[in-house]
């Protein structure tokens, strides 16, 4: 079974029990997920091509039918329930599917109609800016950039005013610009309580921005957990210690702090977990490194510290499971 995080307090908004997904040629692309999404959170889904994220997203939605486990959104049944629970979610998906002779507000507009929405064009008008549509608004989509048809995307999602937001890569082919416009767009709607989940091959926005991360490879979410928990648990850290001339082998009396000779002898290394740091009255573990060191007269010309990234944490997951 997948790992489900704890909620506190209030309900999930999204509750997946057990979630299976097999193709009619005998591919399996859910195994059996587990996962619960929490109100008003930003939830990151990192995997490679072919995981099961948009399989997973396109359940929820509605636009594919599990094989077996259950789905709710805002306590209905995804199946049972397909409008009441549609009516909650805006999908912005990967591929960038609008009608190329519709104007911008009008495909805007009329997405919100869909839904069964009155007309509100202040809230079109509003969304349109927040997205730097405004000035396109009259503009055909086949006159637009792969960026700005992607943030089209976007608006559309949001017309209906749901309250949940899922983003299956919505920057990918977006450029810097965008992108960080688009990231204040969800930040602001995080802020009125709108939950995001969102999938991304940009590591460095799951970092930013998200409240917790979720791994999922070969049809498993291998690991969700909050960002911080996350990079406290397995963010190792490494001390490099730069000579000022090379050493042949660990001087004697080292052996215990399980240091590495490498670059032809040019620099030592140290892997420790970021509790090394804190001193308990005797002094940390490091602080004993370094006192040891310069007792043993190595000749030390530098000192950095590398901190794991969210990327490495993952890049060790995938492996680990390949």
């Amino acid at each position: 079974m997948s790992p489900i995080q704890p909620n506190s307090g209030k309900p999930p908004v999204v509750s997946i029990r057990n979630l299976t997904k097999v193709y009619g040629n005998g591919f399996k692309a859910l195994k059996g997920v587990d996962l619960d999404i929490r109100e008003g959170e930003i939830l990151a889904l990192l995997g490679p091509n072919g995981a099961g994220k948009t399989t997973m997203i396109s359940i929820v939605c509605g636009l594919v039918n599990p094989s077996g486990g259950q789905v709710t959104v805002g306590g209905h049944d995804v199946v049972r329930d397909f409008r009441a629970t549609r009516s909650m979610i805006g999908l912005v998906p990967q591929e960038l599917t609008t009608d190329q002779f519709e104007t911008v507000i009008n495909t805007v507009t009329f997405s919100r109609g869909l839904h069964g929405k009155g007309k509100n064009p202040a809230l079109i008008e509003q969304i349109l800016k927040d997205l730097s549509l405004w000035e396109k608004r009259d503009n055909m989509l086949r006159e637009l950039s792969g960026g700005m048809k992607r943030r089209v995307l976007i608006a559309k999602a949001l017309a209906h005013e749901p309250r949940i937001l899922f983003l299956d890569e919505p920057t990918a082919g977006v450029d810097v610009t965008l992108r960080r416009d688009m990231w204040q767009v969800v930040e602001k709607l995080r802020a009125t309580g709108v939950t995001i989940i969102l999938t991304t091959h940009y590591i460095e926005e799951a970092e930013e921005i998200a409240d917790r991360v979720g791994v999922i490879n070969a049809g498993e979410l291998l690991l969700i957990e909050d960002k911080t928990t996350l990079m406290k648990k397995l963010g190792a850290k490494q001390l490099r210690l730069e000579l000022t001339h090379p050493l042949e082998a660990v001087p004697p009396g080292l052996e215990s702090f399980d240091l590495k000779l490498v670059d032809d002898g040019n620099a030592l290394v140290h892997d420790y977990a970021s509790d090394e740091t804190h001193g308990n009255g005797q002094g940390s573990r490091i602080a004993a490194l370094m006192k040891a060191l310069s007792a043993a007269d190595v000749p030390i010309g530098d000192i950095s510290t590398h901190q794991s990234s969210l990327e490495d944490i993952f890049v060790k997951l995938i492996g680990e499971r390949a």
